[in-house]
């Protein structure tokens, strides 16, 4: 019978060792590749940006009466961001994604005034998420989208990394700007895409208190030298209204050149005779590769029932002329901006001297830094 002499046990005790080892490495090494798998497709980014507005023919502080009480304010165009008078900030913009080959998320948090008057239809009061959806890439065709994303609706967006101008256009500002649901994106061909959604009322991005839905679609197509898309919502967007909303809208822009570029955003927005209805046009020329000017030129209309902003049948015309100096990731934007209303019961603008205008006339420069 064979013995276990103290050279044997201490060869067992040693592979024990060896074994429990190879284990801790092989499981520490299977954990490394997951988190560097995860981290590879992971990614951060991002915009800050800050600017200084001042009006040429309005008021840039409050003026008070005798007894101290302010009688009126500082004035700017009633279209959203880039309103305050002065130096001001716009917000700072972080977006977290993840990318895997089938499953994916992005949580995109904003802060500061831009962000809280895009999410200004949140039930909580320091609500600081502009996205937060997850989706899955059913297949090379199909992709479902499940959460809050911003609307596909119109030309200009949210973060002003992304918008030409810096302030923003009348549709803009009064089309919706988010939506909580499910959405389906179909890849039709390599040119042509279609979207189909179910979502809460517009903006009410959180949850929905109303029990009742609106209905989104799209038809896209693309190619190397630009884009068109046609969009359509219907459905509850103002439930205490008990009335749907119909708004059609087409966003398209082309390269027709290296340095020459033009878009173009009309929509149409009605519920129960209110509304809206405008046009745009967006061309810009790319002087240098690091200078680029551009004009937006907006025509906005309210319905015969009432608008949103001015009231019914008024008028808005907005000339925008914005520069984009890019030095870097940082990019400058001057801009001069002139604002004329007409149909309205009264000036809805005043001057320096404190009389009723019809027009405003104002400059900004903003600083957006993109990472």
């Amino acid at each position: 019978m064979k013995k276990f002499t103290t050279a044997n046990i201490q060869k067992i005790f040693l592979l024990g060792i060896s074994f429990v080892i190879g284990s801790n490495l092989q499981a520490q090494e299977a954990e490394t590749a997951e988190v560097e798998s995860f981290m590879s497709n992971f990614s951060i980014s991002g915009s800050v940006d800050t600017y200084f507005r001042s009006n040429f023919n309005g008021l840039n502080k409050f003026e008070y009466n005798d007894a101290g009480e302010p009688i009126v304010g500082p004035q700017a165009p009633p279209s959203s961001f880039a309103n305050d008078p002065g130096f001001a900030i716009g917000m700072a913009n972080v977006i977290l994604g993840y990318e895997g080959e089938k499953v994916g998320f992005v949580a995109d948090l904003v802060f500061g005034p831009r962000g809280e008057d895009a999410v200004f239809a949140s039930a909580a009061p320091n609500n600081i998420v502009n996205q937060l959806y997850a989706y899955w890439n059913v297949s090379d065709a199909v992709t479902l989208t499940l959460g809050n994303f911003n609307t596909f609706l119109g030309y200009e967006v949210i973060s002003p990394a992304a918008n030409f101008n810096y302030s923003t256009s009348y549709m803009f500002s009064y089309g919706p700007f988010s939506h909580t649901g499910i959405k389906a994106d179909f890849a039709i061909d390599d040119n042509w895409s279609a979207m189909l959604a179910i979502m809460n009322p517009t903006d009410w991005t959180e949850f929905n208190p109303y029990g009742k839905y609106s209905f989104g679609g799209q038809l896209g197509y693309s190619t190397g030298n630009g884009s068109a898309f046609l969009n359509l919502i219907y459905g509850e967007q103002m439930p205490l209204l008990d009335e749907a909303t119909f708004q059609i809208d087409l966003t398209t822009g082309w390269d027709f050149t290296e340095a020459f570029y033009l878009g173009l955003n009309t929509t149409y927005n009605t519920t129960d005779g209110a509304g809206f209805y405008g046009a745009a046009l967006y061309p810009q020329i790319q002087t240098s590769d690091s200078f680029a000017i551009g004009i937006r030129a907006e025509y906005f209309k309210e319905l015969e029932n009432g608008g949103p902003v001015y009231g019914a049948d008024a008028e808005a015309l907005d000339f925008t002329l914005t520069g984009n100096y890019s030095i870097g990731k940082l990019t400058i934007k001057p801009e001069l901006r002139l604002d004329r209303v007409s149909n309205t019961p009264s000036s809805v603008f005043i001057n320096s001297d404190l009389e009723g205008t019809d027009n405003l006339s104002s400059f900004v420069l903003a600083a957006v830094y993109s990472f």
